[in-house]
């Protein structure tokens, strides 16, 4: 195997990657390639995915992929065939949204406006493979000397989350004693160090840095390696055949397999339903111990139910989108009023998940699989009562989040117990008499023009409202302005109005940026300990789905299935439909069991 070069990234060299659109030609795509009936079936995602090939003639590959949303960062390196056919598989299993290659990958005819360096006459073989199978999806060139290993490992090191995995990680990706050998001329365990995969790294953190916009707090992303071995390979091909996880007739509907066996309650746990349908367990004793737990929940009616109670709290939640909200360190201005007040939200919601986290827990409690007693551990890890009590410290035991209105700017406003800053204390003291001087002007003119008025708060502050019927066919009075009829009720302010509206606005942004100093300082405690989070995440994504298949189960008379034979469960999944299908000749051996059961 070929070591990619390795070039300086302190280069003064400037950066020319740039978001084209790589154009469809006849030599992207031939005439006979599949149509593209199931792309619009691909899960939406937020993956940058970085790609690399090595030189030589084994094919190896090497990928890094970030997911905006999440902050999960996954690393994989292969030895392909001439489909490429494993690392389309991995692409599918992260939708990317975008693509980045070397610009040496792609010809000048792909590439019009890279400039600098020697163009191939023809792009790479994996290039166009993986345009054909993400029609769409932008692919982004980029210099080729961001691909470099040695920054890659020092990004790994420096943005890795403190947890158990880590030394395994970057052990697996860069293990020192591997590469002595290297040097040394023992070529056979060459193989084991992860050039492209760590160059691959280098390229997406330098993509995120100089075109995202965005950094990340040191030790705050959950950067893993993805052992291949340890699952089945299903190619995409196949995959959409036997529509796994999306329909080839409809991107709505829900005639798939993963639309059969999701009944889960949080976005990680579909999420992660997803990739285990497209790319299933293989280890024996990993699917004993999920089957287990599958079985306890079938069987005991006690157990189900606590654990669904227990999820119902997290209806529609992203864990993960929300972790990644306290990694990610945009350049942006966070003494502004609308950044304070994202992050004093940010903080509710966390405060929502850690307190729902024990139900959660005790839930499971006394389970008889040991990968329920595991998943009590993590959802019971200490750290995550340290979390608790010190967002309890700092946030009033009223404050929730609310939708909208003056419930939704006052549960930001007092989020924050008193004491914590005296100049809160005092900006909290004005915005009060400031709402209470808009009430009382609201008062006094409706007790002036005898008129039921009301306040309304908007977006950008508030207005007076009065319904239609009220006014008997006249005008509004003298000195109104901005009317508005809609729904039957005019809406419209006043010049005293808008006075004491801005003067309420510049003490509502004072209070929203003190609040959000003491918020940033509780952020710093929360991503020192972001390792609990990520595994408290992992487990709720996991009890829920396999929750999930055991409400499949019940409610559709399967019993506990059997997920060794996926035959069956396409059988399943075509009986629930009522599909009718045209048989296709099968190949049946000694060490299957008979189907019917």
């Amino acid at each position: 195997m070929m070591r990619p070069p390795t070039s300086d990234v302190s280069s003064t060299r400037p950066w020319t990657g740039r978001s084209t659109q790589v154009p469809r030609t006849a030599q992207s795509r031939p005439a006979t390639a599949r149509p593209h009936t199931a792309a619009s079936s691909r899960h939406t995602s937020s993956y940058v995915v970085a790609v690399l090939e090595g030189r030589g003639v084994s094919r190896d590959v090497g990928m890094a992929a970030l997911d905006r949303d999440t902050g999960k960062v996954f690393l994989v390196q292969l030895a392909d065939t001439t489909t490429y056919v494993k690392t389309l598989q991995q692409l599918n299993l992260h939708t990317p949204s975008l693509i980045l290659v070397p610009d040496t990958f792609l010809s000048a005819s792909h590439d019009p406006l890279a400039t600098g360096g020697r163009k191939p006459n023809s792009t790479s073989v994996l290039v166009k493979r993986i345009l054909d199978e993400f029609e769409g999806v932008p692919m982004e060139p980029v210099m080729r000397k961001y691909w470099n290993e040695t920054a890659g490992l020092e990004f790994i090191n420096q943005l890795c989350v403190e947890d158990d995995e880590r030394a395994a990680t970057v052990i697996t990706v860069a293990n020192k004693w591997v590469y002595a050998l290297c040097l040394i001329g023992s070529s056979p365990y060459e193989s084991l160090l992860r050039y492209y995969a760590l160059s691959a790294t280098c390229a997406l953190f330098k993509h995120a840095e100089n075109k995202l916009n965005t950094r990340f707090s040191p030790a705050s992303l959950r950067i893993r390696y993805i052992q291949v071995d340890g699952t089945m390979m299903i190619d995409p091909e196949t995959a959409r055949n036997l529509e796994l996880v999306g329909s080839m007739t409809s991107k709505r509907s829900t005639h798939s397999l993963l639309g059969v066996l999701n009944h889960t309650y949080t976005v990680m746990a579909a999420r992660n339903m997803r990739v285990n349908l497209l790319a299933p367990v293989a280890s024996q004793d990993a699917i004993d111990a999920r089957h287990d737990v599958v079985e306890e929940f079938v069987q005991s009616e006690v157990r189900f139910t606590e654990v669904k109670d227990a999820l119902k709290p997290f209806n529609k939640m992203d864990f993960d989108k929300l972790i990644a909200s306290f990694t990610v360190a945009e350049s942006s201005d966070y003494t502004s009023a609308k950044v304070a007040s994202a992050r004093v939200t940010l903080m509710l919601n966390l405060r929502s998940v850690v307190k729902n986290l024990p139900a959660l827990a005790k839930s499971i409690e006394g389970g008889q699989s040991r990968l329920l007693h595991f998943l009590h551990k993590l959802m019971s890890d200490g750290r995550l009562a340290d979390i608790e009590q010190e967002i309890e410290k700092h946030l009033n035991d009223d404050a929730t989040l609310a939708k909208g209105g003056v419930k939704a700017v006052m549960s930001r406003v007092y989020a924050v117990r008193a004491n914590c800053n005296r100049l809160l204390d005092v900006a909290r003291e004005t915005y009060k008499e400031n709402v209470a001087d808009i009430f009382a002007l609201n008062a006094e003119l409706s007790k002036q023009h005898d008129l039921p008025l009301t306040v309304v708060n908007q977006e950008t502050g508030f207005v007076f409202q009065l319904k239609k019927n009220d006014l008997d066919g006249s005008e509004l009075p003298r000195g109104f302005i901005n009317v508005v009829v809609k729904k039957g009720k005019y809406t419209f302010s006043s010049l005293e109005l808008q006075k004491r509206n801005a003067r309420m606005k510049d003490a509502l942004d004072e209070t929203l940026v003190l609040s959000a100093r003491v918020i940033n300082d509780l952020i710093q405690y929360v991503v020192s300990n972001i390792g609990a989070l990520y595994k408290a995440s992992e487990s709720v994504a996991l009890l829920d789905m396999l929750w999930s298949f055991a409400h499949t189960s019940i409610v559709r008379n399967y019993g506990v299935l059997n997920v060794i034979i996926h035959l069956r469960v396409v059988i399943l999944f075509l009986k629930a439909y009522n599909l009718q299908v045209l048989p296709s000749q099968m190949m049946c051996t000694a060490a299957m069991p008979p189907l019917s059961k």
